[in-house]
């Protein structure tokens, strides 16, 4: 992709990447949430009239026993599974995964998935209109934690009339919500599978969201939040673009980098120019494809909730927090993320004294391979709910 390609791409109204009223709500439901007392929030504040967008696969049984939550990372959305279609533009995020037949099986489980408090398709959010007007919250959104979103769950789970979910899954931000929820609403979780995740956000995962954050912050197009409604209404689409390409640095290993690319150049350029290595091609292409669909506000809030990330918090150790988990516990890592370094899933499953299953993935893509190693994740997960 050339640099004046990806300008063309970014050249988008911000209207794509964010869910809104004149959106095609696609196979979206959605759930209208803390009316009346309004959510309080774990850092301040409050938000009222919560609407949670989620999607549901299969059918819940006569006894409710069959449900299971399926919880997204950080740029996910409610559309784990199905093709790309209206209200929809890509397909599934987990549709390997998730249908008739696989591995979290749509003919046995009622399966839902969110989009998360703080997102941007559907589920109350930055580009969100404040309650009662016409404006959205933008720099007036609060501050939130992963645990805010688990309360927004819990009370989801509620409204659905599931009284405790057969599985929780998540990977990633996901997986941390599913701790989250496995220490604060223990009752509602039989068992929790959790993917590429850790029970703290360590320095260098703070590092680099934060440098994500200020690239996002520092771009003229920011308007300190408030670009919505200001400028020409693309928002701060470099310092998204540049955010991007920091985390697909990280998601992926430098093996798969140095075999897929190493050296090689993008078409037939002089290696003297700027963006010609396909490296550069590859994250420009990745960039331009998240100002499409994603908001830069939900990356920033959602990215800030990550760097709160601590199940130790407020409570006891991390290990006597670990160690009071009572749930049945399904850990999966993969051996070259560097983000979420194997190191901290075995920390799980050894200081987890219902851990039933510690699996290592084996995979050159680093940690995006929970969402890639279609056949390794099946087993990890069939084992896991049996």
């Amino acid at each position: 992709m050339t640099r004046q390609e990806s300008e063309q791409g970014r050249r988008r109204v911000l209207e794509r990447a964010v869910y809104g009223p004149s959106s095609s709500p696609g196979n979206r439901k959605f759930a209208e949430l803390f009316n009346f007392p309004p959510l309080r929030l774990e850092l301040g504040g409050s938000l009222s009239r919560v609407v949670v967008a989620y999607e549901t696969w299969g059918s819940l049984n006569p006894e409710g026993s069959n449900a299971v939550l399926v919880l997204h990372a950080l740029t996910g959305d409610s559309h784990a599974a199905g093709p790309a279609e209206s209200g929809h533009p890509t397909p599934g995020w987990w549709d390997h995964q998730v249908g008739p037949g696989k591995a979290i099986d749509t003919d046995k489980y009622f399966v839902v998935c969110p989009n998360v408090l703080g997102g941007c398709q559907g589920t109350t959010g930055p580009a969100s209109d404040r309650p009662g007007t016409s404006r959205a919250y933008g720099s007036q959104f609060p501050e939130i934690t992963i645990r805010d979103q688990v309360v927004v769950d819990v009370e989801l789970s509620k409204a659905l009339g599931i009284s405790r979910w057969a599985g929780i899954v998540g990977g990633s931000m996901g997986g941390m919500r599913a701790l989250e929820m496995a220490i604060m609403a223990p009752e509602l979780v039989d068992r929790m599978l959790i993917l590429a995740a850790t029970a703290a956000a360590s320095a260098e995962q703070i590092a680099l969201c934060s440098i994500q954050i200020e690239t996002i912050m520092s771009d003229p197009l920011f308007f300190g939040g408030d670009y919505y409604s200001h400028g020409d209404g693309l928002g701060p689409v470099a310092g998204m673009a540049i955010a991007r390409k920091l985390a697909m640095y990280s998601y992926r290993s430098e093996l798969e980098f140095q075999s897929r690319f190493g050296r090689k150049l993008q078409g037939d350029v002089d290696a003297s120019g700027i963006g010609n290595f396909a490296i550069e091609s590859y994250l420009e292409n990745h960039a331009v494809k998240l100002n499409e669909r994603f908001d830069p506000n939900s990356y920033v809030v959602l990215s800030k909730a990550m760097n709160t990330h601590d199940i130790a918090r407020g409570r006891a150790s991390l290990a006597e927090v670990l160690s009071s988990i009572d749930v049945k516990t399904f850990v999966a890592g993969v051996d070259s993320d560097r983000l979420y370094p194997l190191w901290q899933q075995n920390q799980l499953a050894e200081l987890i004294p219902t851990t039933e299953l510690f699996t290592t993935i084996h995979s050159d893509f680093g940690h995006d391979a929970f969402l890639i190693e279609a056949d390794q994740v099946a087993k990890f997960i069939l084992k896991a709910l049996g």
